[in-house]
Order: structure tokens, then C-alpha cells, then sequence
């Protein structure tokens, strides 16, 4: 198989170096608890190198990683064959990293257990082949497709390789090769900015059958010309998501708030945040979003090596679990893997979790 480490158009992402980051050491909290990680890349250069070793070290640093699913990140595509079937190579590499055997570190975690790929759905009922290629080559892993949809009218708001058009979630073309996924038992990541929410919410209304996964808690902006108006977009942002979880059929990930788009600064500070600090800044977003969605439609996540410009990675699980402190057993088992599990179909060993109750959730008081 041959294969590319990435289009050269893809930009840099800032990562924290090893002794910034080593900076802030702390004790595990609550080492016992499963964690599935449900969203994290994996790439070579030009990006710098975040591949299996490096995502098992961070796996293997002091939290209980039971299983990872790999996020699109247009790595390592083929480079032959017509340019529609090109990100199938990157399926085919992770599948190829996830059965890799290696003594050590990390052997006992289900690595890349689910694969999410991308496919330009826009290219109408047609990727329906491309869909069923990227199940072949995923070797019974892959759960999906990851197609960003960002879109900003400044220029200083950037974070994909892709500039998609405006209101790309309503072409029709779109909308056909979208309804292709429910047929194949595939469901959908969706990357977006926060002003874009109600994009997402209509698509949401017209598939009700298909799962909808929204990455990064909805991708709140806080640089360029939405710096030092935390309030106005929290506002306009919260409102996104009211709206967004009246659709059963979507589901939140919470995470991505490490990322030097949502302003926070952390990166630019001369020591890394504490958990303390980060479940402080981030506690109105993350519990904005298990208040609306519940515990059973909620998954905390990485975002690493992305996510990595912020924090380490025990430094940033801690931070959840600082947030979820006051959850019950059965909410932290969903919020931290069995929401995770369910929606990415994996398998994983009894955690002697008692199953939510049937009734409806009410938020704990924090």
C-alpha cells in the first residue's frame, strides 16, 4: 500500500513541548475509573510525530484507558487511484497501527477500536462505494465519517486543511451522500463552529435515524473577532446546544476546549494550567452540555495531540474528573466510556456498572 503522510496544505498545529508540559505534575484522581477515549488523531511530519508509541505513552500515563477511536486528520492517504478513494489509505494505516502486536505498555488497551474516516459526502449517493471501501479496509474497526464543515468569515479563524463552503450541512448533495451512512450502520462526526450549531440541528431533524456525534463540544471561537466577548458567545453558543439536544439522535463529545481557537490562552502561558484551572475554565461549557444532552448522550475526550497545546494528558483527564466529581457511578460510567462504547459500537469488558435508570436524568447540584 502506498500512502502519503499528508496534503502540504494541511496547517500546524501547536502542540506543548515535552518540558513545558512536565512542568505541572499531578497525582492520578480516581485511577480505577474506565476511561474510553473517543476522539484522538494520530500523524507524522510535517505535524510533528503522534503516532501509536506516542498516544500509548500518553494512554498508559497513570488514567485507566481501556479503549481509543481514532478521529480523521487526512493522514497518510494513498496516492494512487482516483481522487475520491485517496482517504481510504488512512483507514487502511490505522487498521494496520490498531492490530500491530507489541510487548509493553499499552497491551492490554483496544487501540483505535473504532476508526472514524473521511469521505466527501457531497459527492451525492455515489460515496456509497467509498463508504463500503473504508469498511473493507477497516478490518471490522471503522464506525464513520468526520467531515468538518467550519466555516468563519474572518480569515483569522482557521482550523482545517478544508475551507468548506457556507452552509455546506444544507446542499442537497451533501444531504444525499449523508443519507447513505443509516443503510451502512455508520454515524457521522460533526466539526463545526459554534455560530453554525443550528446548521447541524436542521440536518439532525431531517435524519433522525442516522447518529450524530458533535466533536468539541460545538467549537465555541474565542480568537480574532470573537476575542474578550466570552459572554456574547456563550450565550449564542449555549442556545446552539438547547436546541441541538432536543435531537435524540445526537450525542455531544466533551473535550476540545484545550485548543488555542476556543482563546483561553493556556498555551501561551510560561507554566502549564493545573486541572484545577482548566475544570474552572471549562466547567460552564462541559456542564452546559451534560445538563442538555444527560450523562447517556455525553463522552469526555482528548482531542490529542490537538489538545496537547494546552495540557498533558493526566493533567487533562484529571480535569474531568474534577468536573464529573459530583456525578453519580452510573453518570461518570456513561460520561467517561459506556456513552463512548455504545456509540462507536465497541466492545469492551464488564465494568460492573449498574445501568442508568429509565426514567429521565436530572443534573446533579454543583
Amino acid at each position: 500500500m502506498e500512502t502519503e503522510s499528508r496534503p502540504s496544505s494541511v496547517p500546524m498545529h501547536p502542540v506543548g513541548t515535552p518540558q513545558w508540559l512536565a512542568g505541572t505534575q499531578e497525582e492520578i484522581l480516581d485511577a480505577d475509573l474506565p476511561i474510553v477515549d473517543p476522539h484522538h488523531h494520530l500523524w507524522g511530519p510535517p505535524r510533528g510525530h503522534y503516532l501509536r508509541e506516542d498516544m500509548l505513552a500518553d494512554a498508559c500515563s497513570g488514567h485507566n484507558i481501556v479503549a481509543t477511536v481514532f478521529a480523521e486528520c487526512s493522514e497518510r492517504y494513498r496516492t494512487k487511484g482516483p481522487s475520491d478513494f485517496l482517504p481510504v489509505g488512512e483507514t487502511e494505516f490505522v487498521a494496520e497501527l490498531a492490530e500491530a502486536t507489541a510487548p509493553g505498555p499499552g497491551a492490554g488497551i483496544a487501540f483505535c477500536a473504532g476508526i472514524m474516516g473521511y469521505a466527501d459526502l457531497c459527492t451525492g449517493a455515489r460515496v456509497r462505494d467509498i463508504l463500503e471501501a473504508h469498511i473493507d479496509a477497516g478490518r471490522g474497526r471503522f464506525r464513520g465519517i468526520r467531515q468538518s464543515s467550519v466555516w468563519d468569515p474572518s480569515g483569522q479563524v482557521r482550523t482545517t486543511a478544508r475551507t468548506p463552503p457556507p452552509r455546506m450541512l444544507y446542499q442537497r448533495s451533501l444531504r444525499e451522500g449523508f443519507a447513505e451512512l443509516a443503510p451502512l450502520g455508520l454515524s457521522f462526526d460533526a466539526w463545526l463552529y459554534h455560530h453554525q450549531l443550528g446548521d447541524l440541528a436542521d440536518l439532525a431533524k431531517a435524519f433522525p435515524d442516522t447518529t450524530i456525534v458533535l466533536d468539541h463540544v460545538g467549537g465555541v471561537v474565542g480568537i480574532g473577532p470573537y476575542a474578550g466577548r466570552r459572554d456574547e458567545v456563550f450565550h449564542e453558543w449555549s442556545q446552539g446546544i438547547n436546541r441541538l439536544a432536543q435531537y435524540e439522535n445526537v450525542v455531544v463529545k466533551l473535550g476540545g476546549l484545550g485548543m488555542p481557537l476556543t482563546g483561553f490562552g493556556f498555551h501561551l502561558r510560561p507554566r502549564a494550567p493545573s486541572s484545577q484551572e482548566l475544570a474552572e475554565a471549562w466547567r460552564p461549557y462541559l456542564l452546559t452540555c451534560i445538563e442538555q444532552f444527560g450523562p447517556a448522550r455525553a463522552m469526555f475526550e482528548s482531542n490529542f495531540p490537538v489538545d496537547k497545546a494546552s495540557c498533558s494528558y493526566p493533567v487533562l483527564w484529571n480535569a474531568f474528573k474534577r468536573i464529573a466529581r459530583d456525578f453519580s457511578a452510573t453518570e461518570k460510567a456513561d460520561l467517561f466510556h459506556r456513552t463512548a462504547a455504545r456509540v462507536y459500537r465497541l466492545e469492551l469488558p464488564d465494568t460492573s456498572t449498574p445501568e442508568p435508570p429509565a426514567a429521565g436524568w436530572t443534573a446533579p447540584e454543583v
